[in-house]
């Protein structure tokens, strides 16, 4: 089958790639044959962009221009041709000419693919039909595409295909490329926000000798050199609570995490957090720097406050809903934690479902019932503050009421977006909680954390009063660029490799 014949049908969705990417080897052996290799080229001299000459018509008219990237359409009309090229920042279509670029140049245009990388020089202006466009005096291929794209650049909707060849996802769906340059905006805009408060941005490590600083399963390695095993790190929180110790009152860490966990639409195994840390700052303080950081990355890449993310209306101005966990589990479930006897309680949140035994803690009791009938609920953006101490052994005590901790968590539809205490800075509080952990792994709790010795010791040098906040990135950007999975946000998200 020829080229011309491949791309008669080249818009049905089972045209036989395998037969294209056959056929465009050929053309491949037959220009380098004739000495014009098609990746031979280095660089080429661009002078502007699609969007740029679309965006200032008027200053780029007649004007001669040369941009470059992928070729997406291709229309044959004898001695002339029309074709797009898409670059970085926008579509561009070129009018090709035999009598403009001559007979040989513009032979070997016709034989280009869409998908070819090229490079086009020529004048602005608008066609009769007043679209933008080029027209081209000089065309090069800097690049050959040797497979199709999908459905003659009509889009790829696959969602498994989208995400396992992200680099097609990107070319046939701008939307997507869309979401990722939000992304980036937001990470930028939230190291502008900490920066200006005088944050400093530090760097910890990834892999440890134990996986602390979280209730979560690690994914485990080996150091050859060390000859011991390791842990991909599960929080930042340990290391940068030590730079607190050290001396630095303000400091932030952005980077992957790892958790050896289940994956669905707002789960993966590696995912990005912000993580800071205050000194002389409590978790209120905190608070007033979460809705700062959310209120900034959403007037940067929404331009409002008042958005929507899947249908559901939300509103990031200031100040956002303030629950305690009690408030929350007695509005919306009746009952009530902070006046019944703990039986009581116990049996009224088995009659909502759940099972829990004569001996659960109160504690205990008032976050499975919150976790199990509130969270759902949760539209916020909304704070639940002062978790009990026995889901909480990094938080320091209410000082008015010792079952509890100066913890929140906010929620933003339903999910948990972010975590943060005043930090425990009592090193002998922080031992026992940490034996605590120990005692519920040896029950089969492969999510306690470990006894972390060299925390204890830095606390033992003093750790001045600390605020610090865990942000999920991966979650404000689906909420902030409406995306339905974490995955939407993730441009290599995990995937089981193909068997």
């Amino acid at each position: 089958m020829s080229e011309e014949q491949i791309n008669a049908v080249d818009n049905r969705p089972e045209v036989d790639a395998n037969e294209v990417r056959k056929v465009r080897i050929e053309k491949l052996a037959e220009m380098t044959a004739a000495g014009q290799n098609p990746f031979e080229r280095t660089s080429y001299e661009r002078t502007s962009t699609a969007g740029k000459i679309t965006s200032a018509f008027e200053e780029f008219e007649g004007k001669t221009v040369k941009i470059a990237g992928r070729m997406v359409s291709k229309r044959i009309m004898g001695k002339a041709s029309f074709g797009h090229v898409l670059d970085s920042d926008g579509k561009m279509q070129g009018y090709f000419s035999r009598d403009d670029m001559g007979v040989e140049e513009y032979q070997a245009f016709k034989k280009w693919d869409i998908g070819d990388i090229i490079g086009i020089e020529g004048e602005v202006f608008k066609t009769k039909t007043g679209e933008i466009s080029v027209h081209v005096r000089k065309a090069v291929l800097l690049s050959k595409s040797l497979l199709p794209l999908p459905e003659k650049y009509h889009g790829l909707r696959d969602t498994e295909l989208r995400y396992r060849q992200r680099y097609v996802d990107l070319i046939a769906n701008p939307e997507v490329k869309d979401v990722f340059v939000k992304r980036s905006k937001i990470i930028s805009t939230i190291r502008e926000v900490l920066d200006g408060k005088g944050f400093i941005e530090v760097e910890t490590p990834i892999l440890n000798t134990l996986a602390g600083g979280a209730n979560a399963r690690p994914f485990i390695t080996h150091h050859n050199t060390l000859d011991i095993d390791m842990y991909l790190r599960i929080a930042t929180e340990l290391h940068l609570k030590r730079c607190i110790v050290g001396g630095f009152e303000k400091v932030y860490e952005i980077g992957r995490q790892f958790r050896n966990e289940g994956m669905d639409t707002r789960h993966n195994p590696e995912f990005t957090t912000i993580e800071f840390y205050q000194a002389y700052a409590d978790y209120k303080e905190m608070m007033e720097v979460t809705e700062e950081l959310y209120s900034a990355a959403c007037m940067k890449v929404c331009g409002t406050l008042d958005i929507t993310y899947q249908g559901q209306p939300l509103s990031f101005k200031t100040p956002w809903e303030r629950l305690t966990m009690i408030e929350a589990v007695k509005k919306y479930t009746g009952i009530d934690f902070d006046s019944e006897p703990l039986e009581t309680l116990i049996a009224k949140a088995n009659g909502l479902g759940l099972d829990l035994a004569d001996d659960t803690t109160w504690g205990t009791a008032l976050y499975e019932v919150f976790d199990c009938f509130v969270e759902s609920k949760l539209t916020g953006p909304v704070f639940i503050t002062d978790y009990p101490v026995e889901v909480s052994p990094l938080a320091k005590r209410k000082p008015s009421d010792s079952r509890l901790t100066e913890r929140f968590e906010f929620f933003v539809c339903a999910s948990e977006g972010g975590n943060a205490f005043s930090e425990l800075n009592d090193p002998l509080d922080q031992r026992a909680r940490f034996e605590q952990q120990m005692l519920a792994k040896a029950k089969g709790d492969e999510e306690a954390q470990p006894y972390d010795e060299d925390f204890c010791t830095a606390l033992e040098y003093g750790m001045p009063p600390t605020g610090g906040v865990g942000i999920g990135i991966d979650r404000m950007v689906m909420v902030l660029t409406d995306s339905a999975s974490i995955r939407d946000v993730l441009l290599f998200p995990t995937m089981r490799p193909i068997k």
